[in-house]
């Protein structure tokens, strides 16, 4: 039965492929400044928006320079505050509520990849009025244009200012799902560092080693093309120049710079080639959980990159030597152990835990279900795994 799965997981990632070059894909246009957002809404005819942040943005008053420069192009706004780590469905509804009371007539994203997440799914509800969330879960169940939405990421890592997903929890059933759908891509991103240096130490961490995840999986996945495999290696030099500068020092101008980067450039690589089953196990941890997703990728990275082995030594050896961590002359076998101790090493120097001793054994085969129905048929991993095998990277996450 797994063999005839096998078949049929390759033969559809095979046809994805193929299809790649005919697909909507679109990348969002840059904005360099958060003070240009007041300038495309005017050209766009919008008077009205609405910001989906989170308490914490808002209390440490990130958004307050966005107020004013909406207010002095006589741009009313309203603001959704109540997103959580893990956005549920409560909060997509919420914000979709708001946005229909206030008669907004465009959504601005500002935060990390859980406002961001919010604010997709809540333009999809907003175009879809009689269709669930979830009813949009998987893959192109939206297939209408959003309203205007702009991406100011906050972190520099989640990439979610370029992608087509969204991922939202739901809080009953504790599963983390993602909606994946073209219109779901920001037309405008706002890459301004400022809107960075105010970033906990922490969060510069797991956010970064996030972005890192993100181009890896994309890099050694069946369904890489040029522009994804340089925007991948151009992701991890640059997590592998700044990352670390960036944790030291919060205020480092170019470092914070060359993560936003780093964010955007993995952020193309994987919405085109996807990612894998480190992402799988890290949604099934943030639905039980609420493990921060950036933490579950740190963690599990590692873990999954051992369980492939060969099959992905070649393509982790080239992404290492091209993206300059490694010398080119090393073989591709110590290139890619090199690679993966270096993941290791960087997670060691932020602080960021080697297992999440807290998972519990019970919880596993759930959680291992959720993975296999997430990834499986949809990304094109080195190696395909089934419900019981992936119970193993579990174990191997929760260490001990």
């Amino acid at each position: 039965m797994w063999t005839a799965r096998k078949i049929y997981c390759r033969v559809f990632q095979g046809v994805f492929r193929a299809a790649l070059p005919f697909l909507p894909y679109r990348n969002p246009r840059i904005i360099p400044s958060v003070a240009g957002i007041g300038d495309v809404c005017k050209k766009k005819n919008v008077d009205s928006v609405m910001i989906v942040t989170d308490q914490g943005i808002r209390a440490l008053g990130l958004t307050k320079f966005l107020e004013k420069s909406l207010e002095e192009r006589g741009i009313s706004y309203c603001i959704y505050d109540r997103t959580v780590a893990n956005p549920t469905i409560w909060n997509v509804e919420e914000a979709r509520e708001l946005y229909l009371k206030e008669g907004a007539q465009a959504i601005i994203a500002f935060g990390g990849g859980s406002s961001m997440d919010c604010a997709k799914a809540a333009g999809a509800r907003i175009v879809k009025p009689k269709q669930s969330i979830h009813q949009m879960k998987g893959l192109l169940k939206v297939h209408k244009k959003l309203p205007l939405l702009i991406a100011v990421p906050t972190t520099a890592g989640t990439g979610s200012e370029t992608t087509l997903a969204a991922v939202i929890t739901d809080s009953e059933k504790r599963h983390k799902y993602p909606i994946n759908d073209f219109s779901l891509i920001p037309r405008y991103a706002v890459l301004d560092y400022h809107e960075t240096t105010g970033l906990p130490r922490q969060i510069t961490a797991t956010t970064g080693m996030d972005a890192l995840t993100h181009a890896v999986e994309a890099y050694i996945g069946g369904s890489t093309t040029r522009e994804t495999r340089q925007m991948a290696e151009e992701a991890v030099h640059l997590v592998y120049q700044y990352l670390k500068a960036a944790y030291d020092d919060g205020g480092d101008k170019e470092a914070r710079s060359g993560m936003l980067k780093a964010a955007y450039c993995a952020g193309v690589a994987f919405t085109k080639s996807y990612v894998g089953y480190v992402h799988a196990v890290a949604h099934s941890l943030g639905g039980q959980y609420g493990t921060p997703h950036g933490l579950a990728n740190a963690v599990t990275l590692p873990v999954v990159l051992k369980i492939y082995g060969p099959a992905c030594e070649k393509k982790l050896a080239r992404l290492a030597k091209n993206a300059g961590v490694v010398d080119r002359t090393m073989k591709d076998q110590e290139a890619a152990h090199r690679f993966i101790e270096w993941i290791v090493q960087m997670n060691d120097s932020m602080e960021i835990p080697r297992h999440l001793p807290d998972i519990r054994e019970e919880d596993i085969p759930v959680m291992a279900r959720h993975a296999d129905q997430e990834a499986n048929p949809l990304y094109p991993v080195p190696v395909l795994m089934n419900r019981r095998e992936l119970e193993e990277i579990y174990y191997k996450v929760k260490g001990g």
